[in-house]
């Protein structure tokens, strides 16, 4: 099954890190334009959109040329976006501060489409209260958001990750690692959650629900470049909220785009829709505003700004969370005002949301 690593390696962030200094992608107007993205269940309608000529679309309406590309390697798209060879990526509100702006690329949200809701676990094995994950080895990939769930998983019943022992496993075996008999407890996301939960003896005690809002996905655009080309801000809009609303829709349509989407995910249309329900989607426009102009999402990257700081994933020799600025929709800024490296903006989605496209 093809699954995506929302990962933080310190390879990918060292090679992110050299790559981002210096480099940013082309400025001032152009008329072409690249995006990367991974599969997951909240960025697929990216891939739909390619594929069923939404994109040429909204491309064609403004004049511009985009042309999306799938990567099968979430870190490597974000390390290629950093490098200045794409205008726009996929990746987590996490991921964005520690990859791109810790490597020195002022990167916009430019659509904030949606937050885990279910869709990240924590399972252990024969046991049914999360207290009882105390002084177990817990399999996950390390500094991903599968890590930063566990803190926060930890955190609600006053413990710590002294607690317990992190092995770091790749998403590729985890559900084999669960199988075995030294595996007691794990930390991931779907589909690996509810291909694990088809075991008896798996047992769901902590999930992203109980902590919405916090593990948020987004596209991404290099600053410069969209401040140079707000068309090309407008377009993803379009694309998006377009698409979005199909994947929605209970319609013909809309159950055959689901169909296709699950089917490029790797799982059927089942599978996708019980992905879709664990994912808070933010297909109507209004809705994604007000998420982002409201004063949890502050909240939530002082919490993952300070996870990263805690993990040394800001950058070698950071001195505190504030090396980098995170600058929110009515222009207040966690960390260095100086230092600017993410924006979350309400503009292209307030647009879509007037109807001014």
């Amino acid at each position: 099954m093809q699954t995506f690593s929302k990962l933080l390696s310190i390879t990918a962030l060292t090679a992110s890190l050299m790559l981002g200094l210096g480099s940013t992608a082309d400025a001032a107007q152009k008329t072409e334009f690249k995006v990367a993205w991974s599969i997951y269940v909240g960025w697929m309608p990216w891939g739909y959109a390619a594929d069923h000529g939404i994109v040429k679309k909204w491309a064609d309406k403004y004049g511009i040329k985009i042309d999306v590309t799938q990567f099968n390697d979430y870190v490597e798209s974000m390390n290629q976006y950093t490098a200045g060879a794409f205008d726009a990526v996929t990746l987590t509100n996490m991921d964005g501060l520690s990859i791109p702006a810790a490597g020195g690329v002022d990167t916009t949200a430019v659509i904030v489409g949606d937050f885990s809701n279910g869709n990240d676990a924590v399972i252990l094995k024969d046991k049914a209260s999360l207290a009882d994950i105390k002084g177990q080895n817990v399999n996950l990939v390390e500094y991903s958001v599968s890590h930063y769930l566990l803190a926060r998983a930890l955190e609600s019943i006053k413990l710590s990750e002294r607690d317990v022992k992190v092995v770091n496993t790749s998403d590729a075996d985890m559900v084999a690692a669960y199988k075995t008999p030294d595996v007691s407890a794990v930390v991931t996301w779907n589909p690996l959650v509810s291909s694990i939960l088809e075991d008896p003896s798996a047992k769901k005690v902590f999930d992203s629900s109980q902590v919405p809002g916090e593990i948020i996905d987004l596209m991404v655009a290099n600053t410069t470049v969209l401040k140079d080309n707000p068309n090309f801000g407008k377009a993803l809009a379009g694309i998006w909220y377009e698409t979005a609303a199909l994947l929605k829709a209970d319609t013909p349509d809309g159950k055959a785009a689901r169909e296709t989407m699950g089917s490029a995910s790797g799982t059927d249309l089942k599978g996708f829709e019980a992905q879709v329900a664990a994912t808070k989607l933010f297909d109507k426009p209004a809705d994604a505003v007000a998420f982002t102009a409201s004063p949890s999402l502050p909240k939530t990257m002082d919490l993952v700004r300070n996870f990263l700081f805690q993990k040394g994933l800001l950058g070698n020799g950071a001195p505190s969370a504030d090396i980098i600025g995170i600058e929110m929709p009515d222009g207040k800024v966690l960390g260095d005002s100086g230092n600017v490296k993410l924006r979350f903006t309400e503009t292209y989605m307030k647009a879509a949301a007037d109807g001014a496209l």
